[in-house]
């Protein structure tokens, strides 16, 4: 069955209800699609989209989040292509609505995150798979704590970027009981210097795996201007939303105790 749906960004969608080949360009989409049940129906993914292990390898790669093969993508015949505002760009969903429909999601907050859970549920005709996840998420993810602490989290150097304003990401800081100064910034992941990151007054610097790999070497490169600050390094998939909040829930708990 046809419906006109509007998606996360106000477009909107014709889309047939449930789909039957689903090509999928952001890796969180991918992962919590297969959560649902929905391994038949996937037929393409990102270079990203590597979850989960073992499964996701026998769906068709058709390019990246920010770069994708429309020939490939044309070839594998989907009557559903789903993307993210953030993960995929304005000009690539534009591109491929002309091949199939196009709905974009959007999370920018633990909120959005489990309407993202929603609507894929709704989409696919697995809503009650869904809302059993969306129940098993909430279960083990961490309750609001009162702010005891300053934390930044960092996803790229050279330059240093770090996690800002209305993401999912500083939405899990508030949550955990960590003021991210850099919330104040425009910029969603501003680009900040080592003066910046110096007067932020940190008690809590998180280096994230992914999208740049910190690992142990880079701990001594940011203590050397953060003497003060406790430095961790983090798992950067448990960060990632859909799913993946399942079994990062417990993961999340322990970085409270990184303030001790």
């Amino acid at each position: 069955m046809t419906h006109i749906i509007t998606d996360h960004v106000g477009r909107q969608v014709n889309i047939s209800i449930p789909p039957k080949r689903i090509v999928s360009i952001c890796p969180a989409i991918t992962e919590t699609l297969f959560a649902l049940g929905l391994e038949s129906e996937i037929v393409g993914r990102t270079k990203y989209c590597i979850f989960p292990e073992g499964i996701v390898e026998n769906v068709a790669i058709v390019g990246g989040t920010k770069e994708v093969n429309e020939g490939k993508i044309r070839d594998l015949q989907p009557d559903l292509i789903l993307a993210e505002k953030e993960e995929n760009t304005e000009a690539i969903v534009q591109a491929l609505e002309q091949i199939a429909p196009v709905f974009v999601l959007e999370v920018r907050s633990i909120k959005e995150a489990y309407r993202f859970i929603h609507t894929l549920g709704f989409l696919t005709n697995k809503e009650q798979v869904a809302e059993r996840l969306i129940d098993s998420c909430k279960a083990v993810f961490p309750s609001p704590h009162v702010q005891s602490g300053n934390a930044a989290y960092v996803i790229w150097r050279k330059p240093y970027m770090v996690v800002g304003r209305t993401t999912y990401i500083n939405d899990i800081l508030h949550t955990l009981g960590l003021h991210n100064p850099f919330a104040k910034e425009v910029s969603r992941y501003p680009t900040v210097t080592k003066e910046e990151l110096a007067d932020a007054n940190l008690d809590v610097l998180l280096l994230a795996s992914e999208p740049f790999p910190f690992q142990q070497k880079h701990i001594a490169e940011f203590q050397a201007f953060l003497p003060n600050t406790k430095i961790v390094l983090v798992e950067g998939e448990m960060f990632w939303y859909g799913a993946r909040m399942e079994t990062a829930g417990e993961y999340l708990k322990k970085i409270m105790l990184f303030q001790s």
